[in-house]
């Protein structure tokens, strides 16, 4: 391609500091070096975690360098690859991954975890193998928020950090199991492991609460409480797969007691959802003794959750998962493939679409709970306006 190895100049939405909306720049994306790959992002979802870095860094947030290019959630079709890349080819259209998947550690190698760290410490402060980014604008560093940064037109990620997807896998659908879906479903059918015609109950109905719900039900579990202050949320939780939905405003008392007179002593399992220490808690103790297990997908980085120790000694399972537990570069195809064989839903958790020049309103139709997904479509420096390869 004329563009390999060559500096590309693109627009990106790039945060100068907490606190303050995004602002679209020109920003440089330099050639990948080794084991690495530049992509043409796509399409990107955007995600609580993108807002949150944003304007909550230190609401249990672990600070992160500026000025930063946000996103996470994305799909696009490889420009170039760098020296050492063999499993990637200009023309491939991929999936970048905030969670690595290197195939050699021992935790890769084992059935146990998906926890790989190939580059993770780098990639937490924004930059890559050698401790640089390879995005700039104005003469100055740009970091690469979880080494992704898909709020840009181009990025540069490992090679161990990229899913290669099938050549007519729809971008602007798929580039939601670059986080939020994946992260739910997961955490039910591979966290949680939910069986048949049990009872469960999911605090929190953005994404990842929907996609914990569309698990528990292709999990076939019998009774599937969807659990949020917003109820206009609640027509799409049962579309999802939801037998009951409950506002917690609507009682005086605290909702798992609530959760615990409807299921007649407890769910067997709760996933929490929204990232919230407080109702942590409250999904914990809405479980059943003897059984009850409670499955946290919400994220916050320095909170505290309060657990009575009694809670635990009776029998129940407090367990977190990343990524919902699934192997990224290995698992993301399979979930593609699943999603384009019409046994997963995508297309109705996206109820809004925008431009890159949009991205701050995007933030705010989340923020205020209008919003599911929002897919952000990204074009070209020579690309007309318009959804790019929504195909």
């Amino acid at each position: 391609m004329t563009t390999a190895r060559q500096v590309i100049k693109c627009k990106a939405a790039v945060a100068w500091e907490p606190g303050r909306a995004l602002v679209i720049e020109e920003v440089e994306v330099a050639p990948p070096k080794a084991h690495e790959v530049r992509i043409k992002i796509v399409a990107t979802g955007v995600c609580h975690t993108d807002w949150e870095y944003l304007y909550e860094t230190h609401k249990g947030m672990k600070s992160r360098p500026f000025p930063l290019v946000l996103g996470h959630e994305a799909a696009g079709i490889v420009e170039s690859v760098g020296p050492d890349v063999t499993t990637f080819s200009p023309g491939d259209k991929v999936i970048p991954l905030f969670l690595p998947y290197c195939g050699e550690c021992e935790r890769c190698q084992s059935p146990k975890t998906n926890h790989c760290r190939k580059n993770w410490e780098n990639a937490q402060v924004g930059v890559l193998a050698d401790g640089t980014s390879r995005i700039s604008c104005k003469g100055q560093q740009v970091y690469q928020f979880l080494g992704v940064s898909s709020f840009s037109q181009y990025t540069v990620v490992p090679d161990t950090s990229l899913a290669k997807i099938r050549a007519d896998a729809l971008l602007d659908k798929v580039c939601l199991l670059g986080c939020g879906v994946s992260t739910g479903y997961g955490a039910a059918v591979k966290a949680a492991k939910v069986e048949k015609d049990s009872s469960c109950a999911v605090f929190g109905l953005g994404a990842v609460g929907l996609a914990a719900i569309m698990g528990c039900k292709v999990a076939m579990a019998k009774t599937i409480i969807g659990i949020d202050i917003n109820p206009e949320k609640f027509e799409k939780a049962k579309l999802f797969g939801a037998t009951d939905c409950i506002n917690p405003r609507d009682f005086s008392k605290p909702i798992q007691e609530v959760v615990v007179e409807k299921t007649n002593g407890g769910v067997d399992y709760a996933l929490e959802c929204v990232g919230s220490p407080v109702i942590m808690s409250a999904a914990l103790e809405s479980t059943t003794d003897a059984w009850g297990m409670c499955v946290i997908a919400g994220w916050t980085e320095t909170e505290s959750i309060s657990v009575l120790v009694e809670k635990l000694l009776m029998g129940r399972t407090l367990k977190g998962t990343y990524f919902g537990g699934w192997k990224s570069v290995l698992d993301v195809p399979k979930l593609v493939d699943d999603y384009m064989d019409n046994k997963l839903k995508l297309d109705e958790f996206i109820t809004h679409t925008r431009q890159l020049n949009q991205i701050n309103e995007a933030f705010d139709l989340l923020k205020n709970g209008k919003s599911i997904r929002t897919v952000i479509y990204l074009r070209g420096p020579q690309e007309t306006d318009g959804p790019s390869y929504a195909t």
